[in-house]
């Protein structure tokens, strides 16, 4: 019995390597198939856009603060 729960146990865990990777294959297929662009240059092109999104968003959350920041030390300029 333990040998059969073995024997599926490693039949599972080999069915899951060989999914991820065919995953990832088809993913990376997909990254470097379309156009005629240097599959680097697609690459560095989508992580600047993924930093430049983050640094947008900073950007309004660091506004947003020093906006508070005013509404809350009022006219006067006292802090309470």
């Amino acid at each position: 019995m333990e040998t059969g729960n073995a024997m599926i146990g490693a039949l599972i865990f080999i069915v899951l390597v060989v999914g991820v990777n065919f995953i990832m294959y088809v993913i990376v297929r997909g990254a470097f198939r379309h156009d005629k662009k240097d599959p680097l240059e697609r690459l560095t092109h989508s992580l600047k856009t993924t930093s430049k999104k983050e640094g947008e968003s900073m950007h309004e959350l660091r506004r947003r603060i020093l906006e508070l920041e005013r509404s809350k030390k009022g006219p006067t300029g006292d802090s309470e």
